[in-house]
């Protein structure tokens, strides 16, 4: 299950209209997200006017987790039970939820209070994910005094970097 990144406006409209097995587990993470969250998971999905938008990371993260998990639902209706499962961001907790090691409740209380942290926490800077080596990254940012760090590798060719907004411009 990706982390952040993967959402588009729009996404999960045409499975909430067509599956009945993704409506009624979407239906279930909505009402699991209630009390953590003040906006309607269904009016930000189909983007209802006066619902925040997907570049919210306190929206984002709990959308694309209810996505997720949706979408296992979706799968196993069809036969897919993985033997495991694994995640990144919101999506470890979505794995979570799948393999069974938290309730619904409890994922949606994670997803949500974990993506109002992430906003609490952010402050003024910024994070950009950049297709090269940690390596490569360091010795770009270097020159920027200490104002951009390598903040995740994602992979051989995969990094994030975070720090002043205006630097990471």
């Amino acid at each position: 299950f990706p982390g952040q990144g993967a959402q588009w406006v729009g996404m999960a409209v045409e499975l909430l209209d067509s599956s009945t097995v993704f409506a009624a587990r979407f239906g279930e993470c909505a009402v699991a997200l209630d009390g953590f969250v003040e906006w309607s998971l269904m009016d930000v999905v189909r983007g209802v006017e006066g619902a925040p938008g997907l570049d919210r990371v306190d929206v984002v993260q709990p959308v694309l987790w209810a996505v997720m998990v949706s979408l296992a639902a979706l799968w196993e209706s069809f036969g897919v039970r993985p033997s495991a499962v694994v995640g990144h961001s919101q999506g470890e907790i979505a794995a979570a939820v799948v393999a069974g090691a938290l309730s619904l409740q409890d994922g949606a209380r994670v997803a949500a209070l974990r993506s109002r942290a992430i906003t609490a926490l952010a402050g003024h800077g910024g994070m950009v994910s950049v297709a090269l080596s940690r390596e490569r990254a360091e010795e770009l940012i270097s020159g920027w005094d200490g104002r951009i760090s390598v903040a995740a590798v994602n992979g051989p060719t995969s990094v994030v970097v975070s720090g002043d907004a205006d630097a990471l411009d």
